[in-house]
């Protein structure tokens, strides 16, 4: 995780970054809206300009074009570290199921995300249109 300059008052409330044309990525963001019953989280494409603005706060070397990033508390959470941070975040089982994600060695969890998220297009596929969720989040 990586603290930032949180000074550009980016979002108050946890902001979760997505691929806005990656197909599982929007039925991820779906399946977390569902269960956000608290409406913690903010979701993002990368595609936005609130997007490209946290792009351009990460550096390069630690972050490729295949990561969901989530912005919470003034730290910015990459790959696995953001996909578990948001299961703890909803709560009920969904806590504990992201307790036990983060029992496994970051470099084995980074590694499996990272095989899904280039095989994501091929898999999932890919839209030509980026669609963000409804505006009441």
């Amino acid at each position: 995780m990586e603290k930032i300059d949180n000074s550009l008052e980016i979002h108050s409330q946890p902001t979760l970054f997505y691929d806005g044309v990656c197909n599982l990525c929007h039925f991820s963001v779906q399946w977390i809206i569902k269960r956000d019953q608290k409406k913690i989280f903010k979701y993002e494409n990368l595609q936005s300009e609130a997007g490209q603005n946290i792009l351009k706060q990460i550096a390069p070397s630690i972050l490729s074009s295949d990561s969901v990033i989530l912005l919470m508390d003034g730290q910015i959470f990459l790959y696995s570290d953001a996909s578990l941070a948001v299961l703890k975040k909803l709560g009920g089982i969904y806590t504990f199921l992201g307790n036990v994600g983060f029992l496994f060695p970051l470099s084995f969890r980074n590694s499996i995300y990272r095989f899904i998220a280039r095989k994501r297009y091929k898999w999932f596929g890919k839209k030509t249109d980026c669609i963000l969720p409804q505006n009441e989040y």
